[in-house]
């Protein structure tokens, strides 16, 4: 995709820039596009650390110049010295390794420049941003064909299962990722696994070695000149070795969601059956949050999930400040729900509709209404239908869910019947404004919130004389003994003051 659109934006005679958080990942892309190029009059170049001081200073020349058609670079590329000629259009790779100071830095780049940003798990603050119209979104769900789901096991660290799975791998041909997050031991960490697996042959690479050792050490492991790589998080982006279908990581409780789904990812590219180990020293070193993340993980194995492992990460930690730093959190203090249907009604407003007043209606009948436990045992189950019918919008919405649950559950009992008109009186009362529908045993029915003219009030009284408009506290009351109380009859003096409220 990407390389398709900086090609459609270069043969329009625009420039192309394309933002990548690590320099392996840049040397790894300028070798795609350049292959894809080749045929085409398209110079495709690259900056980052790799590169001297003059090779840097040559290129940003070319670049102003209109020499290059795509650069491509790390964070080197947002320096104030590199000036496109004619920007066309940025492509920001892996998006949720980049802050929001990095992303404000684009924006100011160029006002009329297009921003393609690729993730396969973006930040809950950017994922936000697109659910709720403020971006825009395609989701990309057509796998390459061959590939295979990675087979994911979490659980406390085994040095037994950990020689296995190398020994396995090795012995099919293949190579391991060994990841350990900690700089300050990684080489007694290789000594160990030596001793563990003597017959491995074990490279070992991290963020502080010098960007050409690290080149050869990587040129090397791809040549199969190694088993295994001990390294840290830094293959997050851009490995894309399809020989090596073993992970193995150390403390991934310690990882986020989003950053363990990238990592996973480095492993099952190719028609191999990929396996990934996903150790944590043992229970008491994990919290809740922990808990859920690996539990994510070992729930969404198939391909193609970081969509929802995407949004498990928005419902875990918050979508963030859509103006500020933050990319994630302000959302447990008014709940994931609220929180969404606040920021769809100011994005809105800004877009210059009309948002309708929400009214929050309460309804106090003697009538049991809930889900019996014994009709839906299923408690995330009742939940849900709980949810949908506290959100309807329609009279027909109601029947379908009401359809819906007879169809899968069998004949609906009483107190959920009643749950269900409940759910239908509340839509009818939000429609005609009206905030109260309670039951009083010395009045009856009332409805509240109502404004009618004496003369209006008059009318409803002739129209139906068991309705009688209470002017000085805006209350519309049904007339009635207990005896006649029926949720029906609410139900349709409702909709007849709803429909008198119209005309």
């Amino acid at each position: 995709m990407a390389i398709r659109a900086a090609f459609k934006a270069i043969e329009n005679g625009k420039q192309v820039m394309m933002l990548v958080p690590t320099t392996i990942l840049a040397d790894q892309h300028v070798r795609t596009f350049s292959e894809r190029y080749k045929n085409f009059p398209v110079i495709v170049d690259v900056i980052s650390r790799f590169r001297s001081g003059s090779q840097q200073k040559k290129i940003i020349e070319d670049f102003a110049d209109g020499k290059i058609d795509l650069l491509i670079g790390t964070h080197r590329l947002l320096s104030n010295d590199i000036a496109p000629k004619d920007l066309g259009l940025i492509v920001v790779d892996e998006e949720q390794r980049f802050g929001v100071n990095t992303k404000e830095k684009i924006k100011l780049l160029k006002k009329e420049v297009d921003v393609l940003t690729l993730s396969a798990t973006p930040i809950p603050r950017t994922l936000y941003m697109s659910l709720s119209g403020i971006r825009d979104i395609v989701l990309i769900e057509t796998y390459p064909s061959g590939r295979f789901p990675i087979e994911t096991f979490v659980g406390e660290k085994s040095d037994h299962i950990i020689k296995m799975a190398i020994e396995r791998e090795i012995t099919r041909g293949g190579q391991v990722y060994y990841v350990h997050n900690r700089i300050s031991d990684i080489q007694e960490k290789q000594y160990k696994l030596k001793v563990l697996v003597p017959q491995a042959r074990i490279a070992l690479t991290h963020g502080r070695m010098e960007g050409r050792e690290i080149e050869k050490i990587m040129k090397d492991f791809l040549d199969k000149k190694y088993d295994i790589l001990l390294t840290t998080s830094i293959i997050e982006s851009g490995m894309d070795i399809s020989n090596v279908n073993t992970l193995i990581v150390e403390d991934s409780h310690r990882f986020g969601l989003a950053q363990l789904y990238q990592i996973r990812g480095r492993v099952g590219r190719s028609s191999e059956k990929a396996y990934a180990y996903l150790f944590y020293p043992s229970r008491k070193f994990l919290n809740l949050a922990a808990f859920q993340r690996l539990k994510t993980l070992a729930e969404y194995t198939e391909l193609g999930s970081g969509y929802r492992i995407a949004m498990k990460d928005l419902e875990l930690r918050g979508a963030g400040e859509l103006l500020g730093a933050k990319q994630s959190g302000h959302i447990n203090s008014v709940g994931f729900d609220m929180y969404c249907q606040i920021i769809k009604e100011e994005v809105d407003r800004l877009k210059g509709e009309t948002v309708p007043e929400d009214i929050t209606v309460q309804i106090e009948l003697p009538f049991s209404a809930y889900i019996p436990k014994n009709y839906v045992k299923n408690e995330k189950e009742r939940i849900n239908i709980y949810k949908a019918l506290g959100s309807v919008k329609t009279q027909a919405e109601a029947g379908e869910i009401e359809n819906k649950i007879q169809e899968r559950y069998g004949k609906i009992p009483e107190a959920l019947i009643n749950l269900i008109k409940i759910s239908r009186l509340k839509q009818i009362a939000k429609n005609a404004q009206i905030e109260q529908v309670v039951f009083s045993k010395y009045k009856g029915i009332i409805f509240r919130k109502l404004n009618y003219t004496p003369e209006k009030a008059r009318l409803l009284g002739l129209k139906n004389p068991r309705l009688v408009y209470i002017h000085k506290n805006r209350e519309v009351i049904v007339k009635n003994s207990d005896k006649d109380i029926n949720i029906d009859l609410v139900l349709s003096c409702l909709k007849e003051i709803s429909i008198f409220g119209q005309s």
